[in-house]
């Protein structure tokens, strides 16, 4: 599938040394093609010999496997405005309105599906329709929605107590946490209710389902991730007049500003360091950054995914959330993977510390019969194909006290600045945040940059 080009020109380039952006998943991408659509050089390095980070595809068997379903939601204003940049937009999918079908066992079902009235009403009819849940408990849910909405997710005292406990504080018994709380909680921020914290939960569904109401319309990518946050990602970067430098590892960074790549010194008007927290805190100068020794108390999260492939089709929707079951979400991934006979789906299991260092085999013996009480045509199927992938450290842990760990974009030293999605982006660890905290850094190295450039 092509990709079409978008309109967007590079403004001329400035005459000084590149900015040096250090990392090539979202964050650095953004930064990137931000800073070379104002006209500034701009080398983006990446140890790796692709661009995406954590959002990546690869080949196996004929197939094109992502690493991990990602999906966005209508909401995620800056991912779809990056989307736009790399020409992207018509390689997705945007729900016209949020509907997930949900499993709940042999027999049950269910579904959120949004009424067309304003925000955020627009929500209240899904939950007082919700056949998961009992009349009572959607009573409470309800209750416990409107609660919700009356927290202020930016509150520091919300990074002080955990999602459950609030939960349990307003009313919310156990199916209403298993069947509403729990599974989109998860799937947002990583973390189990009983260990995230209450802030970036409510961040989550005050912004996507207590807000606009078409807020949490999903997006899911039509073509392999590699698609379009590699290939179309370094298009972007070069057509504006980026480089790009895959394989590329920086080990430090020194005054100067200046990165060492490779071994050589290379002089940059400004640094943008877009890795992971760990590797951040290895790169950034001792006391360049606040609080740069307690970044590892953010952790990490894993993810895993379970990838089968049948010889027949098993579930006739392109997606459906599920609980009470080791399967949480599965996607149809038959046409992006490029299988023409069968179906291929994929399993994403967030919150994975159970499963993230148990043997393949040993997780077939567990998936494969979940998926066939959830699925019942797989009994019949054939399955031609079972594999996992893994990111061990997915997202960091968005715990209670995370959100003082996240440090600001702007650091000690004159020219470099953080951007990631663990830093503090008023977002939880999303492909939004990242893109959001790429765009904001690439702003401030702009504003470095008119500051030297006027100094006497």
């Amino acid at each position: 599938m092509s990709i079409t080009p978008e309109p967007r020109r590079a403004a001329p380039a400035m005459d000084i040394a590149p900015v040096a952006v250090v990392g090539g998943g979202l964050a650095g991408i953004s930064a990137a093609i931000a800073l070379a659509e104002a006209g500034c050089p701009v080398t983006l390095y990446e140890a790796r010999p692709r661009l995406g980070g954590a959002t990546y595809s690869f080949q196996r068997g004929g197939l094109t496997v992502d690493n991990g379903q990602h999906v966005f939601l209508r909401c995620c204003t800056a991912y779809r405005g990056l989307l736009e940049r790399i020409g992207g937009t018509a390689l997705v999918e945007l729900q016209s309105r949020f509907d997930v079908r949900v499993l709940g066992g042999p027999g049950r079902a269910g579904r959120l599906r949004r009424a067309a009235l304003p925000g955020p009403l627009h929500f209240m009819p899904a939950l007082a329709g919700y056949r998961l849940l009992g009349p009572g408990d959607r009573i409470q849910a309800l209750r416990g929605s409107i609660a919700l909405g009356r927290l202020d997710p930016a509150d520091p005292l919300l990074d002080t107590v955990t999602f459950g406990r609030w939960l349990a504080a307003h009313g919310q018994r156990a199916p209403v946490r298993q069947a509403l709380w729990e599974l989109l909680a998860v799937a947002a921020l990583n973390t189990g209710v009983d260990d995230a914290a209450l802030g970036p939960a409510v961040k989550v569904f005050k912004t996507a389902l207590l807000g606009r109401p078409d807020a949490a319309d999903l997006g899911i990518p039509l073509v392999p991730l590699g698609e379009l946050h590699d290939t179309a990602a370094r298009a972007a970067i070069t057509r504006r007049g980026g480089t790009v430098r895959l394989s590329a590892k920086v080990t430090a960074i020194e005054p100067g500003p200046a990165v060492i790549v490779d071994g050589a010194r290379v002089e940059a008007s400004a640094v943008v360091v877009a890795t992971r927290h760990e590797q951040a805190a290895k790169l950034v100068p001792p006391g360049a950054a606040p609080g740069q020794d307690r970044w590892s108390g953010l952790d990490a999260s894993p993810i895993i995914n379970v990838h089968a492939v049948y010889d027949r089709p098993v579930m006739r929707v392109p997606f459906v959330a599920v609980t009470g079951s080791p399967v949480q979400w599965v996607f149809d991934k038959t046409r992006v993977a490029g299988l023409r006979e069968g179906q291929y789906l994929a399993v994403s299991v967030s919150v994975a510390d159970t499963w993230i260092d148990r043997p393949t085999a040993d997780l077939r013996k567990v998936f494969v019969p979940a998926l066939q009480s959830v699925f019942p045509a797989a009994r019949q199927a054939r399955m031609t194909d079972f594999f996992v992938t893994r990111e061990r450290r997915a997202t960091f842990r968005q715990a209670p006290g995370s959100g003082a760990l996240r440090p600001r974009s702007a650091t000690g030293w004159p020219g470099l600045y953080l951007a990631g999605a663990w830093t503090d982006t008023g977002w939880p660890d999303t492909m939004e945040g990242a893109v959001r905290s790429g765009l904001h850094a690439a702003r401030l190295v702009r504003r470095h940059i008119r500051d030297q450039e006027s100094a006497p």
